[in-house]
This record gives structure tokens, sequence and C-alpha cells, in this order.
């Protein structure tokens, strides 16, 4: 078995959209069946090209097909939610429902970990849907720590903030 973490490209688009929608829609629907994913929420996962221009966007690929992605927003990007400085904003891990469990979350946040450090970034932070235990015990093990200062409570979604220190 084959794996490689790289760049998506534009033709990685429909794939990586497809993988957010479907991998968000299993895990909350077996994780926490009260959320629900709008039209507009999963047109917005959907747009990869516009998320690709803002962000580096990491795919995960299995013998040759996208099966796992994440972005990242580099420190200062407009559309950052990191409340340090010096932080890159991790969000959109997701993976193709047919390759849940299988810790395939490690190599790609090795990938995303590793593109910060390099960059000399002092800070990953990113936020978890408030409730979503499995989600936040994945960072914690990955040395993420909880950071009530940079919660979000937004009309639409409660989300607790979480870093990991660099340096």
């Amino acid at each position: 078995m084959s794996m490689v973490v790289r760049e998506a490209q534009a033709e990685d688009d429909a794939a990586v959209g497809e993988i957010l929608v479907s991998g968000y829609l299993t895990r909350y629907a077996q994780k926490m069946p009260e959320v629900v994913l709008t039209d507009r929420r999963k047109a917005e996962l959907r747009d990869v090209a516009s998320k690709r221009k803002e962000s580096t966007v990491l795919v995960l690929e299995l013998d040759g097909k996208v099966v796992g992605t994440v972005a990242l927003w580099a420190p200062g990007s407009p559309r950052s939610e990191a409340w340090l400085p010096e932080a890159w904003d991790l969000r959109h891990l997701a993976f193709d429902p047919a390759v849940h469990g299988r810790g395939l979350s490690a190599p790609l946040l090795d990938g995303a970990e590793q593109l910060a450090r390099d960059s000399g970034a002092r800070f990953i932070c990113l936020h978890v849907r408030r409730g979503n235990k499995g989600v936040a015990r994945l960072y914690m093990g990955r040395g993420y720590e909880r950071d009530p200062k940079g919660d979000l409570d937004l009309p639409e979604v409660l989300l607790d903030a979480y870093v990991l220190r660099l340096r």
C-alpha cells in the first residue's frame, strides 16, 4: 500500500469536496446526530478551488486515490481563525468514509504540522465543534492544548479552541 501526502491541485477539487461533505455527514451521523449540514455549508465545503487560493490544502493519497484532506491558513491570512500571532489555522480535516478508523489522520497531520514548523511559525490553532469529544481527544493526543481564549461562539455553531506550540 503506497501513501503520499501532497498539496492539492485543481484536479483534486471535486474529490476533496466530496470527501469533506461525505466525511462530515458520516461522522456527524455516527457521533453527533443532532448536527445538520445545511446546503450552504455543503457548498462551502465543496468550494475547494477558493480554499486553495487562500490556504494550503493537503491531501492524503492511498494507492493513488485521494482519501483524506486538511487545510491550513498561514499566519496573517485574512480568513484565518487563529487567535495567536505567528499561528497557522488548521481546518477541514476529513476522510473518505471507506477509510475511517485506519489511523490515517497521523500522516496527514504530520505533514500539516511539518509545514507550519518549516515556516518558522510558533503555533497551530484549530477549533473543534463543542461536544465532539473524539476529535478533541485526537488533537490532545498529538499535544494540542485547550485554549478557551480562542473559543468561537457563532450563531450557527459553538467551537472550542486548541493550540499546538511549535517552539
